[in-house]
């Protein structure tokens, strides 16, 4: 099973940003959190991660045929983007929304998700393993 990890917009600064909501740890320790939890099941993952929303949308278009579930974290663009959403149904790849804070218990614009009606699931509020929740749910959703 192959799995792609997209994040978007300032996830690469995790650690500076916003420690009070969103830890210490940085976006390699997020890297290394998963990539060691995608080890243990026999997983391969590719990890993705741009603050621009076509970089975003060209690596789901990219993953069409190659990659058997997508999570992720389209961090801002969660609450405007309609391309990342249509990039999304174009693949029909299966895909988990995930977010490292509980969304829905921050700002009301923070409640609202373009993508989250056609995901397959929504894991929020768990830190790193907000990730690591969404990749076992795709490993037995693709069972």
């Amino acid at each position: 099973m192959k799995i792609l990890v997209i994040n978007g917009p300032n996830i690469n600064m995790l650690g500076l940003r916003e420690p009070e909501i969103y830890g210490n740890k940085t976006y390699t320790d997020l890297l290394e959190h998963i990539k060691t939890h995608c080890d243990k099941k026999n997983i391969d993952v590719e990890f993705f991660q741009s603050n621009h929303e076509g970089a975003i949308v060209d690596a789901i278009q990219d993953a069409y045929k190659k990659i058997d579930g997508i999570v992720i974290n389209p961090a801002a663009y969660t609450h405007t983007s309609v391309a990342i959403l249509d990039a999304l149904k174009a693949v029909s790849i299966p895909t988990v929304e995930v977010h490292i804070s509980n969304v829905d218990e921050r700002e009301a614009f923070r409640k609202i998700s373009y993508i989250r009606p056609y995901c397959k699931n929504t894991v929020s509020g768990l830190g790193f393993d907000s990730y690591t929740v969404a990749i076992d749910f795709l490993e037995e959703y693709l069972k």
